[in-house]
């Protein structure tokens, strides 16, 4: 059984992750924000994982026992916070959009402020009183920070895990829900109240949320749009252009020189 490592408090500071690297399962007593200001970070716990781009960071309550995930050559932000500072009432993870003005007060607060060397703290009270004014407007900002839908939950149920794991083997599966329930030895009704009922959504909406959380991986590791659109299941290029935009507020061109 693999070792799950605890650490009392989140640590704050810089690590750069190489493509397809990462920080093993873990969990600490405190919360954390991550978030990439270049690449791409997946978080995955036993309740599924969110994928985050340079304008989303995960938020990761305390106690939660998780992994990171590197895609493309990725600068990695931690910012550890207290137990009692939990600016967005949650008590799960989320996908929180990061505008300008949180995105510069991560990467100020991440970094030194006397010497621009990487900073690595478990205790937010370092720094002295600029730092603390810092770190308030920085918790202002995530106050503001609206959570965004981009959540890939685990099925739980055997039959319908089959079924996903099928899809993530291959995003671009064009099977129907009737033609994976006669593979798992069940109805496509059945599939579809499992869906419902342990992914919180419709299987077309969950399939859709598959396909842009594979997109972002592809796209960081510098795959073509077009390429990316044909892997992921859309028929166009043009078709995965507009549902992305739709998804993440910027056309797949832009995710990686925003």
């Amino acid at each position: 059984m693999m070792e799950i490592r605890h650490l009392s408090e989140a640590p704050t500071g810089i690590r750069p992750l190489a493509p397809g690297t990462g920080i093993d399962a873990h969990r600490h007593d405190t919360h954390q924000i991550t978030y990439a200001c270049r690449g791409v970070l997946s978080v995955t716990t036993s309740a599924g994982t969110w994928v985050a781009p340079a304008n989303r960071a995960i938020w990761v309550p305390a106690g939660t026992v998780h992994e990171h995930r590197a895609h493309g050559d990725t600068d990695l932000r931690l910012v550890g916070l207290p137990i009692a500072d939990n600016p967005l009432r949650l008590d799960r993870p989320a996908v929180l959009a990061v505008g300008p003005l949180l995105r510069e007060l991560i990467i100020a607060y991440t970094a030194d402020p006397g010497d621009g060397r990487i900073a690595y703290t478990a205790d937010p009270s370092d720094g002295g009183a600029e730092r603390q004014r810092l770190r308030a407007v920085l918790l202002d900002q995530l106050r503001r920070s609206p959570e965004q839908p981009f959540h890939l939950p685990t099925a739980r149920d055997p039959r319908l895990a089959a079924v996903c794991a099928l899809l993530h083997d291959d995003p671009a599966d064009h099977r129907t829900l009737a033609q994976f329930g006669r593979l798992a030895g069940t109805s496509d009704r059945t599939l579809a109240r499992l869906c419902r009922s342990e992914l919180g959504m419709t299987f077309p909406q969950w399939r859709t949320q598959l396909r842009l959380h594979h997109a972002l991986l592809l796209l960081a590791d510098g795959i073509a749009v077009t390429t990316v659109a044909h892997r992921c299941g859309w028929a166009t290029a043009s078709a995965f252009i507009v549902a992305f935009r739709e998804a993440l507020g910027y056309t797949p061109g832009r995710a990686f020189t925003m």
